[in-house]
């Protein structure tokens, strides 16, 4: 089972929805970058359930904790060790789905797969996973910021046929924070609740877009063939669970203009061998490389597969049954994924960060 994401910042998560914990380990932080569990928990508790009204009501408080790789508040540069312990778990909630295989979820493609599963909340597959990820995240965050000054911010874009309109340019964390559902369009953000809460009361689920944007990249991030920086965004962030669909600037918009109306043409830039664009259709990539514009994503994710209205399926006999799933489940992964998208796309531009140091050592 593949648990390791990166190749310089290295990022491998552990542990099951309903076990004792979960976490991760980060492998190729820097040495001397201050750092103690403050910096990892605002992010975890964006993350994490039971926030509001909106998600799935489990009780967590997903209190981290370092475990190695720190000394006296600053990393050494030995793999981080972080942990999160499980506190309201209730496996005993997913008894009826024991060998039930629920509709569009993981149950019987990682059964084919494994020939055993952990039917207790999905196991791997289960959202929970993502604490270690947001907690690595959280690390490549700081350093990110440290280094060079890149700021990365998602927010719900839309929610079913609900869309949000959204300066890109100029919105703000606290703008995207106001609201429960992460939108930071107020009127659009009444109307998502709105509907998500009636989707809960009618044992069904809603999808949606989460847009990001990665501020202050420089340029000459990535490499032109297989480690093109898109393509690593794409694959990061297509990973998180519900991930269905991705874009990059213009995304599939762009294939409805003409090459003249779509290219983003150079102006001289504050220093001569930094140009800038006049737009921004490529998303702040070009040919795999950052080019020093703003990187923007959008990102589908399915309505929540899990749902308390009775649905066809079969079980572990190839019979076929009605089930309705009971437990504590998100009629709406879109708030909570907003943090999830940050970080893998934070993941993926401190790894790509590492890899050109490396490259310029040479220049």
């Amino acid at each position: 089972m593949s648990s390791t994401f990166g190749r310089l910042f290295r990022v491998t998560t552990f542990g099951e929805s309903h076990g004792g914990g979960v976490g991760c380990i980060v492998d190729g932080c820097p040495s001397r970058l201050a750092l103690t569990e403050a910096d990892i928990q605002p992010d975890l508790d964006r993350r994490r359930p039971g926030q509001s009204r909106l998600v799935t009501q489990r009780d967590e408080a997903d209190q981290v904790e370092i475990l190695s790789g720190t000394f006296e508040g600053t990393t050494i540069g030995s793999p981080i060790a972080m942990l999160v312990r499980n506190n309201d778990a209730r496996p005993g909630a997913y008894d009826h789905m024991r060998d039930v295989f629920r509709p569009s979820h993981a149950d019987f493609t990682t059964e084919a797969k494994y020939g055993i599963r952990n039917w207790q909340g999905g196991g791997r597959a289960s959202a929970r996973e993502t604490i270690g990820r947001v907690a690595a995240a959280a690390i490549a965050r700081k350093l990110l910021a440290h280094v060079c000054g890149i700021e990365v911010l998602a927010w719900v874009s839309s929610v079913h046929t609900i869309e949000a309109d959204v300066d890109e340019a100029a919105v703000t964390l606290a703008q995207v924070e106001a609201d429960p559902t992460r939108c930071p369009d107020p009127a659009a953000a009444a109307t998502m609740t709105t509907a998500i809460e009636q989707a809960r009361r009618d044992g069904d689920s809603l999808g949606g877009v989460v847009t990001c944007v990665a501020r202050n990249v420089p340029p000459g991030l990535g490499t032109p063939v297989f480690g093109k920086l898109d393509a690593d965004l794409a694959g990061g962030i297509i990973s998180l669970p519900a991930a269905k669909g991705f874009e990059i600037g213009s995304g599939f918009g762009g294939t409805v203009m003409t090459g003249l109306a779509h290219n983003d043409p150079f102006l001289p830039g504050d220093e001569p061998h930094l140009p800038t664009t006049a737009s921004n259709y490529s998303g702040g990539v070009q040919g795999g490389i950052s080019n020093g514009a703003t990187i923007v994503t959008r990102t589908a994710f399915k309505p929540t597969g899990t749902i308390s209205s009775p649905q066809q399926t079969v079980d572990r006999d190839g019979n076929a049954v009605e089930l309705a799933a009971k437990g504590r489940h998100d009629p709406c992964v879109l708030p909570r994924a907003v943090p999830m998208v940050e970080a893998m796309t934070l993941l993926v531009l401190a790894d790509h960060l590492l890899s050109q140091q490396a490259v310029d050592l040479l220049k």
